[in-house]
């Protein structure tokens, strides 16, 4: 059994604690920035885009998710609801001090980073989906390194259990359901839901990366992002089971309806784009210019649209099928 009951400060600056968790989410992004990168240069994308969409998607994602983390335990700040919006708590005189960024719900910051990188495809006119194959590993990426905030946190945990890598929680981060007095410190260990989902991140990224090299031939571009989105919905859809004190509609977890919401959409759209009469494999399936008309005009040397070879494929930065 894992017996530490983790400070979920790391260090201070003066009087600034600096957390754990945004350590955790730290390195993710740094992380998340070197997976962009090379994956756009493999693709033959511009990689000097990604600093700035980086940016943009996460501030987007950080609303949403902390805009999900707020309604899912609108308990905990009901009484105060200022510390909704910002980093700080109330002390025991009475006053407020910094109580560090913590509290992010992923499904509504997938949403919200979704729209937000549409949004910055359509502005620079490049195809979303050759940009989601090259995001959705890179979530995957930012799940497995930033779920590990969690721990240090004491958060994210599921019911009791007697497996050797159950993690102890001390009595001040337990839920309602498991109280000291019931479930003793010293004796109690709990299953590392957090765990789980940075080890499905870290196997997931793996296998995105792996079918974007050895099964390209096979793949429509925008694939690999609903593959994700199956993936990332099934796990929450499962580890939810094991969850206490989550926000539920009539009796459901809520982020169970959310995750089938992930579930439909990837395998609808797989369907969808794999069906009869869709974009083959190799093709693209989202042209970037404004102008209907243009790929249908002839290619001016050959004057013959199946000769064509630095048309759809090369936008996507992949060799023509």
């Amino acid at each position: 059994m894992i017996d530490i009951t983790p400070d979920p400060i790391a260090f201070q600056i003066g009087s600034f604690p600096v957390h754990w968790y945004g350590i955790c989410y730290a390195l993710g992004l740094a992380a998340v920035y070197f997976v962009l990168v090379r994956e756009a240069r493999r693709r033959g994308q511009d990689a000097e885009l990604v600093g700035n969409a980086m940016i943009v998607v996460a501030i987007a994602a950080l609303i949403g998710g902390r805009l999900y983390h707020v309604i899912d335990q609108w308990a905990l700040y009901a009484p105060d609801p200022i510390t909704a919006i910002l980093p700080i708590a109330r002390q025991a005189d009475g006053s407020y001090g910094f109580a560090g960024f913590s509290g992010l719900g992923v499904p509504g910051g997938i949403v919200t980073g979704t729209i937000a990188a549409w949004w910055l495809t359509r502005r620079h006119k490049v195809s979303f989906w050759t940009w989601a194959d090259i995001v959705a590993p890179a979530l995957f990426v930012m799940q497995a390194i930033g779920r590990f905030g969690n721990f240090f946190n004491q958060e994210l945990y599921g019911p009791p259990t007697t497996l050797p890598w159950g993690i102890a929680i001390d009595c001040a981060h337990r839920v309602a359901a498991y109280p000291c007095e019931t479930f003793p410190l010293a004796t109690t260990h709990f299953q590392p839901l957090f765990l789980y989902e940075s080890v499905s991140g870290l196997v997931g990224a793996a296998t995105l990366l792996w079918l974007a090299r050895h099964r390209a031939a096979r793949l429509v571009p925008g694939d690999l992002l609903l593959i994700f989105f199956v993936w990332y919905g099934a796990t929450r859809f499962v580890l939810e089971f094991m969850r206490s004190g989550n926000w539920t509609f009539f009796g459901i977890p809520t982020a169970q309806i959310v995750t089938l919401g992930f579930i439909a959409v990837g395998l609808v759209g797989l369907w969808y784009r794999h069906g009869p009469g869709r974009p083959r494999p190799g093709e693209m399936a989202e042209t970037t210019d404004t102008d209907p008309d243009t790929d249908a005009e002839p290619d001016a040397d050959t004057g013959n649209d199946a000769d064509r070879k630095d048309g759809p494929a090369a936008e996507l930065g992949t060799p023509p099928a």
